[in-house]
């Protein structure tokens, strides 16, 4: 059985979106990308970010707190501004607001019962353990969306592409792009995984890394264009399942490519 979200709860995050955000187009996107059902709402900011999760309280289908988590992770990972208390302000009224609830926010937009642990790791603690078990739970989670809603599968494929290349990079204390997107990130990674020694077979490994490369610029190519994480508009780009299956199984072939090598180097 899913929990849905609180009363007092639609009230205070719509109250603090709608204020801090003040931005129907942003708020749209936030909403579509969170995996929200259904059209646009009318009204202001605030009424608008109240219909659409009473609207995910409503829908049997949709796991609500995790539409919930997802809507209001980004302004809860702010980092409080001392020339702009309404971040400090708007964050802790959330929390309150959960608290009293018996929910509490955790990072990554995890929402549990208050004094629950949260079920999930971040992404990058799988990459620097080694732990190929949880990444394929990712994937799979992923592909799960694939025959709902194609776009949110992708945006998912891409992330784990990233937080990827991200925590490799980190790890190796290699230099961060300027530009941390899936692209430059992943040349960073490329570069540093070097190509097999044997002459007669470092160019073929080299059109290999290469397909890889098309691969990562294409998953975040479809990311930019119909992904979740950009916003879709309301009108997307349409794409089929067996597509976005066939990116989602592309990065999982590239991810556990790196996984294998850089934790066999270790």
């Amino acid at each position: 059985m899913t929990i849905k979200i609180p009363n007092s709860v639609l009230g205070a995050v719509s109250s603090v979106l709608g204020a801090y955000y003040y931005s129907h187009s942003t708020l749209n996107n936030l909403f579509m990308e969170s995996g929200a059902p259904g059209s646009v709402p009318d009204g202001n900011c605030e009424t608008k970010c109240n219909r659409w999760l009473q609207r995910c309280n409503d829908d049997p289908s949709i796991d609500a707190l995790q539409v919930l988590g997802q809507v209001i992770q980004k302004f809860m990972e702010l980092e409080p501004s001392n020339w702009d208390n309404k971040i400090g302000l708007g964050q802790e009224r959330i929390r309150a607001s959960l608290a009293k609830n018996q929910l509490a926010y955790h990072m990554n937009g995890l929402i549990t019962l208050a004094g629950a642990s949260p079920a999930a790791r971040s992404l990058a603690d799988f990459f620097k353990a080694g732990d190929f078990s949880s990444i394929e739970t990712e994937f799979e989670r992923a592909i799960s969306h694939v025959e709902r809603d194609p776009h949110a599968a992708i945006t998912a494929a891409c992330a784990i592409i990233e937080a990827l290349c991200k925590t490799y990079i980190e790890t190796h204390r290699l230099e961060m792009p300027s530009k941390q997107t899936v692209g430059p990130l992943w040349k960073v990674v490329q570069q540093h995984l070097g190509l097999n020694v044997d002459p007669t077979l470092e160019e073929d490994q080299r059109r290999i890394l290469g397909g890889l490369a098309s691969i990562v610029d294409g998953v975040g190519a479809y990311r930019t264009h119909i992904g979740s994480a950009h916003g879709r508009g309301l009108e997307p780009p349409k794409i089929v399942a067996s597509e976005a299956r066939l990116a989602v199984h592309a990065s999982h072939t590239v991810v556990i490519f790196v996984m294998e090598r850089w934790i066999g180097a270790r």
